[in-house]
């Protein structure tokens, strides 16, 4: 695959899936079904917006429910290409597997963010689903940051964060309840606060909507800007749009917001409305939506 450098409007966003043995298949599913119906233009077909992309350590890996999925690319060549690709996708299930023997998806995890912390002219993000923020934890990425996770492994959850920051002398996590999805590290968009619809602070509930330019025009624009790589390198992790979901089908609501930052709002609604899907927003941790 070619370098590329951002996403534009006839180019689709790559994004890839990283799975592992017995992972909760709605986890991947979900956010999968919506990134697939999502169009730069609803009335063109050949206007694809996400290329996704899945990796495992084998040619196929089972979930937990018992359903094989075939990955096209294994962990190996997913590493040497991982400047190809625009987000990372982490999801759920069997954790404390991953956690005892160290294993995928943590070291892509690692090497995604290490590739934004030197490289902090591209905007990428990573999200996790479900208990697949445990794993980011792990990781180290949370440090500082506000996240989320299955309401039940909220306790689980705070003991993996805590023991990180410890483990590497970093700032506390601030676990949120009751989120469908927290994001953090958000999206440069330069220009007057009254006429930029991405800058989104707690106080803005109940402001009347922009008409401005969103989306995949302001997302190539982001890579492109002196002021925004200079905003990025600033930034934890580079500026790193780090997102974590809730349980299971908050996934799909997290999906519906990436869709709404790197398309548009206009698309993640039309995919909300075409899957049937009642989009529950999440938090956007306050300040600039970079």
């Amino acid at each position: 695959m070619a370098h590329k450098t951002s996403a534009v409007a006839d180019e689709p966003i790559e994004v890839l899936f990283a799975l592992h043995p017995k992972f909760d298949l709605l986890d991947f599913a979900g956010p999968l079904e919506i990134l697939e119906w999502a169009r730069h233009d609803k009335n063109d077909e050949s206007t694809k917006a996400f290329d996704c992309t899945i990796a495992a350590a084998e040619p196929k890996v089972i979930s937990e429910q018992g359903v094989v999925i075939g990955a096209q690319i294994t962990y190996k060549e997913a590493h040497e290409r991982l400047n190809d690709f625009d987000v990372l996708i982490v999801v759920g299930g069997n954790h404390d597997a991953i956690l005892k023997e160290k294993s995928e998806p943590l070291p892509i995890i690692e090497a995604f963010a290490e590739l934004q912390r030197n490289d902090y002219t591209r905007e990428r993000t990573l999200m996790s689903v479900c208990t697949g923020s445990i794993l980011l934890a792990e990781a180290g990425i949370l440090a500082g940051l506000s996240a989320t996770t299955h309401p039940d492994y909220l306790t689980k959850f705070e003991i993996v964060c805590s023991n990180a920051a410890q483990r590497d002398l970093q700032e506390r996590t601030d676990v949120v309840e009751d989120a469908r999805y927290v994001v953090n590290n958000l999206r440069f968009e330069l220009g007057d606060e009254d006429e930029n619809p991405y800058i989104r602070r707690k106080s803005d509930a109940g402001r009347r909507p922009s008409a401005a330019r969103k989306g995949s025009v302001s997302f190539k624009g982001s890579n492109g800007r002196r002021e925004s790589m200079a905003r990025r390198a600033a930034m934890r992790l580079g500026g790193l749009r780090v997102i974590t979901a809730g349980g299971i089908s908050a996934g799909q609501d997290a999906a519906l917001y990436l869709v709404s930052i790197l398309v548009d709002e206009d698309t993640a609604n039309e995919v909300a409305r075409f899957v049937q899907h009642e989009w529950v927003k999440g938090t956007v941790v306050d300040g600039l939506d970079v």
